[in-house]
């Protein structure tokens, strides 16, 4: 009986301890804002993003969280309706982004006591992107190898190629709702501060339209300025003219409901209120 009880109690406290554990899946939407997208927080032309995770309950209100998430982020000028002189522009574009993330979350009030509570999270992320548009005719056209901007070329050696694997800082919050004593679930909107911007393939300025047919061909300077797609338009801007805005960096966000999954039902008690190795769940 001795040994049984010493047993129970190196058991037991790995038993709590995987109680605190939940899987983690989300379903929800990617937007983005940058050159192409002028709004902040928005749903327009937002696209599908789903995820799963780990979470980890520290205590009853702070909860380290880690998971993988996957969404297709848009921008067109044609709905770009907060930015102002480049109708003629006529860009458009679009990525998937995937995202590996680890963070903290706090809940306002503890869900023992409570059905509901506003809750928040901060992380640390990786991510991938990969601009892409469609041609005139229809065709998919990754646009970082283009340089549309002269990244990479010689004859602009300040612009260097941007990265497609960078960092991320994604924060935010919501309301979570428990279910049940292994099951809630959350309403997020989740913030993503990069250090790029070049979601969107789109920064600062044109290039000289002979130097980037000759370095890159006429893919290149077709999708740089699609003016010519459009009626009444100019024809390719002057070397230095404006095409972007490199003020500011591009964020993008993923917003939707999240399920969260005790993954231990209560450390496998049984009706007896033994745990499922037989062991007691209070040792005198």
């Amino acid at each position: 009986m001795k040994h049984y009880i010493l047993l129970c109690m190196a058991v037991l406290p790995l038993a709590v301890f995987s109680q605190n554990f939940h899987a983690d899946v989300f379903a929800g939407v990617a937007t983005y804002q940058g050159d192409l997208q002028g709004k902040r927080i928005t749903f327009d032309q937002s696209h599908p993003a789903v995820g799963v995770g780990i979470s980890y309950d520290i205590t009853n209100k702070l909860i380290a969280r880690t998971g993988f998430t996957y969404g297709t982020i848009a921008g067109n000028d044609t709905k770009n309706t907060t930015a102002k002189g480049i109708e003629f522009r006529n860009l458009h574009f679009k990525s998937a982004v995937s995202e590996l993330h680890l963070g903290l979350e706090y809940n306002l009030f503890r869900l023992e006591g409570k059905s509901i509570t506003p809750y928040f999270f901060a992380a640390i992320a990786g991510f991938h992107f990969n601009p892409y548009t469609n041609d005139s005719a229809g065709a998919k056209v990754f646009l970082r190898p283009l340089s549309t901007e002269g990244q990479g070329l010689t004859s602009y050696p300040n612009r260097k190629n941007y990265n497609l694997t960078q960092f991320a800082v994604p924060f935010g919050g919501g309301i979570k709702l428990r279910i049940s004593d292994n099951l809630q679930l959350a309403a997020e909107v989740g913030i993503r501060k990069t250090f790029t911007d070049y979601l969107d393939d789109v920064s600062s300025t044109y290039v000289d339209y002979a130097k980037l047919l000759a370095a890159k061909g006429t893919k290149a300077v077709e999708l740089a300025y699609r003016g010519d797609e459009v009626a009444g338009a100019p024809p390719y801007p002057a070397d230095g003219a404006q095409r972007g805005s490199a003020k500011t960096k591009d964020w993008y966000y993923f917003s939707g409901l999240r399920l969260s999954a005790r993954l231990n039902n209560k450390a496998g008690r049984t009706a007896s209120g033994k745990n499922k190795l037989g062991c007691p769940t209070k040792v005198y």
